[in-house]
């Protein structure tokens, strides 16, 4: 049964799993779901803008090479656009995201950008080595690790979360992002940044993602500790931590019904689209960010503050 409240100029609805959402609110998208983790953006509508064509690059990136994981799509498609107006030469290992990734490259080359797929398992080590070995050969250095993917699955309680789940989460989130790093970081040099992807509920603690939630806390625990550890190389690791914005990891997690509700906690009402957060990754990958380290950039419309 559904519920409204008045609360001043507000309008809630209670919508029982669902909680208490405002109703004033921009929907992004109808109902909709896919079955496979991670999600394919070929088949969301609406389609993510990922590209703000009024985002004109002025070189911050000149010359540098970045590795961004789940380049292929969502969030991390937008950074490699981004990253490639700004003048910068991606990576982008994916998993196995195929068509997503053949439309970024393809999307990249139009721009005059140089991009290298690849296709693999950030859980495996060797395949964390052979992203370092390609990188390597293909472009000679690497300047900008961004830990951008991640898989996220909704349960209704502790109980519902399966040994697998959990291990799959923990590993996709943080032991690629430790394992990749790892292996990126003896090639790192003095000036180069470290790019960790948290999120808005690790501040809130979202009770429909408690092993997602787990996972983006140790991201926050380990950009911190590791920015102090590489603070004298000037090295430099911060984290964004995204809300909600449309991607494909969102269509992959939720049930349907969530879809057209999502965002509504946010104080501007709306969630967002990919090119939002685009600059905020220029930012922290250029040397506009030279003093920042060990910080959690927050953008979320106003869903948390502070």
């Amino acid at each position: 049964m559904n519920f409204d409240y008045n609360f001043g100029n507000d309008y809630y609805k209670y919508l029982g799993k669902e909680g208490l959402k405002c109703t004033k609110y921009k929907i992004m998208a109808p109902e909709q779901s896919q079955k496979q983790q991670p999600g394919m953006e070929y088949l969301m509508t609406p389609q993510p803008i990922f590209d703000n064509p009024n985002y004109k690059g002025s070189g911050k990136l000149q010359g540098k090479v970045a590795i961004i994981t789940g380049g292929d799509s969502g969030l991390g498609r937008a950074a490699t656009i981004a990253f490639v107006k700004e003048g910068a030469k991606v990576v982008i290992p994916y998993y196995n995201e195929h068509k997503d990734a053949k439309e970024t490259k393809e999307y990249i080359e139009r721009l005059g950008g140089e991009c290298l797929l690849l296709s693999g398992d950030i859980t495996d080590k060797n395949f964390c080595q052979y992203i370092v070995n390609e990188t390597l050969k293909k472009f000679n250095k690497i300047d900008v690790l961004v830990n951008n993917a991640g898989v996220q699955y909704q349960q209704d309680c502790l109980e519902n979360i399966s040994d697998e789940q959990f291990d799959r989460t923990l590993k996709v989130n943080l032991y690629g992002m430790f394992y990749l790093t790892k292996k990126v970081l003896p090639h790192l040099k003095s000036g180069a940044s470290i790019i960790n992807l948290t999120s808005v509920t690790t501040f809130y603690g979202d009770p429909q993602l408690i092993d997602y939630v787990t996972t983006k806390g140790g991201i926050v625990g380990f950009t911190r500790a590791l920015a102090r550890n590489l603070a004298t190389k000037n090295i430099r690791v911060n984290a964004i931590s995204p809300g909600f914005f449309w991607t494909p990891l969102q269509p992959a997690c939720w049930v349907k019904e969530k879809i057209p509700s999502l965002g509504a906690d946010a104080a501007m009402g709306r969630g967002a689209m990919p090119y939002e957060l685009a600059p905020t990754f220029v930012f922290l990958a250029s040397n506009d960010s030279s003093y920042v380290t060990g910080q959690v950039l927050h953008n979320n419309g106003g869903q948390i503050m502070g």
